[in-house]
């Protein structure tokens, strides 16, 4: 009779009194590393090509006409910067640059006429994320430092 009653004991509700903590805190930690993950890189999925869709966005905004090139970049920089940018939503964090070039960056420089490159930078990424950084240092190896994005398009 003692056996039977050492193993009803063993399974009473006394014994498993806890166990459900224990498990959520094993499992919580890598189900909410696997939520932070995909929330991470999923914004930088996002800001990636935000900052994509503003390049573009600027380069076609140097083609439309303008009387001299400095403000044809100044339309550029509206264009992928401004109000109505896909990339507004990162206001402040991104630059731009926009230069001329005599002759074009593909089919080997024998295009003639010359191109327009528009760039915009999300500089320092690492340094200021859009979601914190958890674990310091040691997330900052799994994040970009910069995300960039370059469009060209011919003006002559």
């Amino acid at each position: 009779m003692n056996a039977e009653h050492a193993c009803a004991t063993t399974r009473s509700p006394q014994r498993q009194r806890g166990i459900a903590a224990v498990e959520f805190a094993i499992v919580f930690p890598l189900f909410f590393m696997v939520f932070y993950a995909i929330v991470t890189y999923g914004l930088i999925f996002i800001a990636q090509q935000s900052i994509t869709m503003a390049a573009a966005e600027g380069a076609r905004a140097a083609l439309r006409y303008a009387a001299t090139d400095a403000l044809r970049t100044t339309n550029a920089r509206n264009a992928a910067l401004g109000n109505g940018s896909t990339a507004y939503w990162l206001n402040g964090r991104l630059s731009f640059s926009g230069t001329i070039a005599a002759t074009c960056p593909y089919n080997g420089g024998a295009v003639t006429g010359r191109c327009y490159t528009a760039t915009v930078t999300y500089a320092n990424y690492g340094q200021n994320p859009l979601v914190p950084l958890l674990l310091g240092g040691l997330m900052r190896v799994a994040v970009p430092t910069q995300l960039s994005s370059t469009a060209v398009v011919q003006l002559d």
